[in-house]
């Protein structure tokens, strides 16, 4: 790898879409990931199921030298204790971005102005997950917040792996419309609903995609990209608009497949250089 980021003249890659969670909670999610579920489908084998040093070893020896350690709640009392988790991993770990996520409960605009204050440089919200409406009233400050601070929220947003919870682009559409300088990063591409996301992505200035899983062999199985949105892709990479993520350590094949499917659509160096770092550099600054 470090050979392929380096031929594109690249100091190495940024990954926007990276997990690490606390312990108990990862052992939980890997569980869900290996034995399938109402959120999971059939499941998938875990390619780096290993202990958290080794799997940051692994980011460093790759060349991934920007990555967050994304966490989401799923049910309310749970953001603000993942928030102090990430933070703190994130002060003992070179090259983590700061991170923390939110759910529509009571205390939610407080805790994200701690976490803002705090140096947080990406939220992580999940839709399917968490099963919450981004709509919520309780969620109107929270955008108007990220909004104004600039900084970006991933967001799972589409029907992956399996529908569920408030997916698709007109939920987060409709935030979109309220808060128009909110700057969301759509994860998967928005996959399998490729269409309506890759229009948001178009429409508003601020909104991204990123490449989590996408053309990769298993995606492609049951969720191929269509061909008729290639030059779009291209358009949006080369505008600023499209990011490296890969899910990491949760993927069921080595990390270089990504960039392998990543290379194979043939979009030109300068559109893997956009996506692989600059774009991402521009995002986080």
């Amino acid at each position: 790898m470090p050979g392929w980021w380096s031929e594109l003249g690249l100091p190495g890659l940024i990954d926007l879409h990276v997990h690490f969670l606390p312990e108990r909670m990862e052992r939980r999610v890997w569980h869900h990931f290996a034995h399938g579920g109402p959120l999971m489908g059939d499941g998938w084998h875990i390619a780096y199921r290993w202990p958290v040093e080794r799997r940051v070893e692994r980011l460093r020896m790759m060349g991934v030298r920007t990555f967050p350690a994304l966490a989401y709640a799923h049910k309310p009392g749970m953001a603000s204790d993942l928030n102090v988790w990430t933070l703190e991993f994130a002060r003992r770990t070179p090259g983590c971005l700061p991170s923390a996520t939110f759910y529509p409960e009571p205390g939610v605009d407080g805790y994200v102005r701690r976490s803002l204050a705090d140096g947080v440089k990406i939220f992580k919200v999940h839709l399917q997950v968490g099963g919450f409406d981004p709509r919520a009233p309780e969620l109107d400050g929270v955008w108007g917040l990220l909004a104004e601070a600039g900084v970006p929220a991933v967001v799972h947003a589409s029907s992956v792996p399996v529908p569920g919870g408030y997916v698709g682009a007109e939920p987060i559409g409709e935030v979109l419309r309220r808060h128009p300088a909110l700057r969301v990063v759509i994860a998967h591409l928005g996959m399998p609903e490729y269409d309506p996301f890759f229009d948001l992505a178009a429409r508003h200035e601020r909104v991204m995609l990123d490449t989590t899983m996408a053309f990769t062999e298993f995606s492609e199985l049951g969720m191929p990209f269509p061909d008729r949105l290639r030059p779009a892709l291209l358009d949006l990479g080369l505008a600023g608009k499209v990011v490296l993520g890969s899910d990491f350590p949760t993927i069921p094949y080595p990390y270089v497949h990504q960039l392998d499917a990543l290379e194979r659509l043939d979009l030109g160096d300068a559109w893997l250089r956009a996506v692989c770092w600059d774009n991402g550099a521009a995002v986080i600054r």
